[in-house]
């Protein structure tokens, strides 16, 4: 049985084909079940290193069939007394195994709101990553940067606070300023540095992420655009309404352009440009915007969502500011009604 099986395997060898390749792979794991079955141990661990190699080089150390193969070729050391090497490469099956099932499942206890378990999970995962693969590993920083999403959802801000600076500086001395993982890693840092109330240095890390999108990637791309409102906001916290206001404008602008009026993007940056001109106390410019917004809000989300309340309530103020008694006072009952309602 296994000479005629190494003649077939020998006459596939010759075939170039994609197809006869991909037979290939799932045939040398046949075969070498087969020649393990059969008491071939020096040839099943030579087909089972050369398939481990094949797969490290195709498709990378961690994908789930270059696992398969390490425990395949663990399984060969054991049957030929080789118990060091076996247990070596048995223990890095299992490592890698628990760090992406690991990290998978975190992932989705976060996604559930299971915060706590995935906090735990996290831990766990970053320490194994740490031990097996080092700080600056790519695996490890995504660790990292996961934990510190956890923490922020937690409210845990200086220990997402921590771990944001490690994955900075680790990924600005390896990838440099501009990857794309780099920016991410400032993106979440800034946020953090927010929840902080640290807005100047969020402000300091907005500017950067700014300033690398525009260049690279254009002013009207969706990235860029996110970036100056999230700079807006960051302006609106520090006082600097001006600033903010030129901003905000400029992203309602361009999300009008290329999103259109009633998208929840331009709505959001039609009603952080009404908190903004009201703080210039640019009140008649806050009306005409803010019934805009309900409008749209009120016909989109309905009377009773939190965010029509929530500008019913800013248009009440902006009419308070003008004067307006009458129209504040009726709208500000209807938004204490709908609220006692809700709640």
């Amino acid at each position: 049985m296994v000479t005629h099986v190494r003649a077939n395997m020998e006459h596939f060898k010759s075939e170039s084909s994609e197809d006869i390749f991909s037979y290939m792979d799932d045939s040398y794991g046949n075969f070498w079940k087969l020649l393990l079955k059969q008491g071939y141990f020096k040839e099943a661990e030579n087909l089972a290193s050369k398939g481990l190699d094949k797969r490290k080089k195709i498709l990378g150390v961690e994908h789930p069939d270059t696992i398969n193969a390490m425990g395949n070729l663990a399984a060969t050391y054991y049957e030929l007394g080789k118990y060091t090497e076996a247990e070596k490469l048995k223990t890095q099956v299992l490592d890698a195994r628990n760090r992406i099932l690991g990290a998978n499942l975190a992932a989705t206890f976060r996604n559930l709101g299971k915060c706590t378990e995935a906090e735990e999970l996290g831990m766990q995962v970053l320490d194994a990553s740490n031990r097996i693969l080092g700080v600056e590993h790519p695996d490890t920083l995504r660790a990292m940067e996961n934990l510190a999403g956890t923490y922020e959802t937690l409210g845990k801000y200086t220990e997402a606070e921590k771990l944001g600076m490690h994955v900075l500086d680790a990924r600005n001395r390896i990838l440099g300023e501009e990857h794309p993982d780099t920016i991410r890693a400032k993106e979440n840092l800034a946020e953090t540095y927010k929840n902080l109330g640290k807005y100047t240095e969020a402000e300091k890390l907005e500017m950067q992420i700014l300033d690398t999108s525009s260049r690279i990637l254009g002013v009207e791309h969706p990235d860029t655009i996110t970036a100056m409102a999230n700079l807006a906001s960051t302006y609106a916290r520090l006082g600097k309404y001006t600033e903010a206001e030129r901003i905000t404008i400029q992203v309602l602008d361009a999300r009008n352009k290329i999103l259109g009026v009633e998208h929840p993007e331009t709505i959001s940056s039609k009603a952080n440009l009404v908190a903004t001109c009201y703080h210039l106390g640019k009140y008649t410019e806050a009306e005409k915007l803010a019934i805009q917004v309900l409008d749209t809000r009120n016909r989109i989300l309905g009377p009773e969502h939190p965010e029509t309340i929530n500008a019913m309530d800013n248009l009440a103020a902006t009419y308070f500011q003008l004067g307006k008694y009458t129209q504040a006072e009726k709208l500000g009952m209807e938004v204490l009604d709908a609220r006692n309602r809700i709640l």
